[in-house]
């Protein structure tokens, strides 16, 4: 069975990382529903060039050309449809990513709000007893962020900071997007190549 996670991009620095998070995902063959907020479009069009469309549908076509996406891997979905399949507990993700996540995101997150549909499939994901994995791009973290965070860690959230290794011998900046995209996958389950496992010889994807 194709496995489902759900993916939203919010209004935080690093969106690149979330581009190829899901150029990754829709590469391993996983089905994805993609959510994203306004603040994204700014970031995508800031960080990389990249014209979101406000319309969802278009969304989706954008990014199934520009992968190349097999039929039916790839829904988007706007922030306030609330009639999308995981809005609901009895239709939820399998996982669920925010990458990049803001602090706003996190803190509805673990106030329980839900506001958006980024913040009730995630609500949905913790009730449901999910994987739920969030990306938070922020630094320093201040007090608050950090009792947020560790809030979310007790109900078993995983805080994913996107802080790539060296160890790797990184080249260029899209080497260093690699790290933290592995790193990702890994607590998906979704295998890869991305880059050389501790120990290993590197085997790295083209």
């Amino acid at each position: 069975m194709t496995r489902r996670i759900a993916l939203a991009f919010t209004g935080a620095s690093g969106m690149p990382y979330g581009i190829r998070l899901l150029e990754c995902l829709l590469a391993a063959g996983v089905k994805v529903e993609l959510l994203y907020s306004q603040v994204a479009q700014i970031v995508a069009r800031q960080e990389m060039d990249l014209a979101l469309p406000a319309r969802p549908a278009e969304v989706q076509a954008l990014f199934a050309e520009r992968f190349g996406a097999a039929e039916g891997l790839l829904a988007v979905y706007g922030r306030e449809e609330w009639f999308a399949p995981l809005a609901s507990g009895s239709n939820p993700p399998d996982a669920m990513v925010i990458c990049p996540c803001t602090m706003g995101t996190l803190a509805s997150i673990a106030a329980g709000l839900s506001s958006n549909l980024i913040e009730r499939a995630a609500d949905v994901c913790l009730k449901e007893r999910r994987p739920l994995v969030l990306v938070p791009r922020e630094t320093p973290f201040s007090t608050l962020h950090l009792e947020n965070m560790l809030k979310l860690s007790r109900m078993g959230v995983v805080i994913l900071p996107p802080s790539p290794g060296f160890y790797t011998h990184p080249q260029t900046v899209q080497d260093m997007v690699d790290f933290v995209v592995a790193r990702i996958l890994d607590q998906l389950g979704v295998p890869h190549t991305l880059i050389a496992r501790w120990g290993e010889t590197p085997e790295v994807d083209a």
